[in-house]
């Protein structure tokens, strides 16, 4: 049984959540999406490698979260809820040097007010690179782009 709010949704819906986004900048591409998963590759290059040649740890953070909350934001209904990040940790187990790394999002609690996930990140052999979980928030829908009054 699927997860998300809209039965109907395709990697292409998943695409324009990127646009002009640290992920579209990162090369974050949509590969998969499961009744109860979403999976997504990044390249491990310029963008994503410090100083050693491997890659960042703060890049693997950005997958993850990048996954998490737009598979929050598939599971609720977008007309009168939005999904922040509220937590992330992540534990850097394996190097990647090159070519893509994979991480794969599966919820592990789907609740009214957060949501959290487990994602993994996969180097191209198979190896796990990053374990992750990632809490958000569900809060009613608003610009962001507006200043808030105080």
């Amino acid at each position: 049984m699927s997860i998300w709010f809209n039965k109907e949704k395709s990697l292409e819906s998943f695409s324009e959540k990127k646009v002009q986004s640290m992920g579209d900048y990162l090369g974050i591409e949509w590969v998969e999406v499961g009744d109860d998963f979403i999976k997504a590759k990044m390249p491990v290059d310029y963008r994503t490698k410090q100083p050693y040649g491997l890659l960042h740890g703060g890049a693997s953070c950005v997958l993850a979260e990048t996954i998490g909350s737009i598979a929050s934001a598939m599971v609720v209904d977008p007309a009168q809820f939005q999904c922040v990040g509220l937590e992330i940790n992540a534990n850097h187990v394996h190097s990647a040097t090159s070519g893509f790394v994979t991480g794969i999002a599966k919820p592990l609690h789907l609740g009214k007010s957060t949501h959290v996930w487990d994602i993994k990140i996969y180097n191209e052999q198979g190896k796990m690179v990053c374990v992750s979980r990632l809490t958000v928030a569900i809060i009613q829908k608003r610009d962001f782009t507006k200043p808030r009054s105080l």
